[in-house]
């Protein structure tokens, strides 16, 4: 969606010096909170280089449940379309390079692009498909069953993402991530 955004843009020189300076490249470091379980979301962030992750506390636990990384938007959909608190938190796990692009901005070159409604549609379904294979894993898969196939789908995660991470994104403490990955 964004590399479909910037050609389009890039492509109109009239709209792109016009917006060139509303997509806020930003380095932040490991562990930055870009939005905070609660706050409501008014930024689309697009990775261009790092590692982010969506987290929310239970009881005191700190649950993972979806990593981002280079070429990927990521935002609380929910809470940035409907103005609603998000129910998660929008973490970098490692030093990023970032875009942010604001909800007014956003609406804006929606208006000038409508066309580029499908690619966030696109975006939507996708973002779909995920949590609904991450729901379906926990409820059929074992341990081990998630873990394997983390490795032959996401190897990036296994290589760039830390451990306690892991673990939490599978829904397992460290200790028995650790004994899964000791039985390879």
């Amino acid at each position: 969606m964004f590399n479909q955004l910037l050609n389009k843009l890039k492509k109109d020189n009239t709209n792109w010096l016009k917006f060139q300076d509303l997509l806020v490249e930003r380095d932040i470091a490991s562990k930055t909170i870009l939005l905070q379980e609660g706050e409501i979301s008014t930024y689309v962030h697009y990775i261009k280089k790092g590692c982010l992750r969506q987290c929310f506390n239970k009881d005191g636990r700190d649950i993972t449940f979806q990593f981002f990384f280079e070429g990927q938007a990521v935002a609380s959909i929910d809470s940035f379309m409907n103005n609603q608190p998000s129910l998660f938190t929008i973490e970098s796990i490692e030093p990023s390079i970032i875009f942010s692009l604001s909800k007014d901005n956003y609406e804006q070159l929606h208006r000038i692009y409508p066309e580029l409604k499908d690619g966030f549609q696109d975006l939507m379904f996708q973002r779909f498909k995920n949590y609904s294979q991450l729901f379906l894993s926990q409820i059929k898969d074992t341990p081990r069953e998630r873990y394997e196939e983390l490795i032959i789908n996401h190897p990036e995660i296994i290589k760039r993402v830390p451990q306690h991470y892991i673990a939490s994104y599978l829904g397992i403490t460290p200790i028995s991530l650790s004994r899964i990955r000791n039985r390879k």
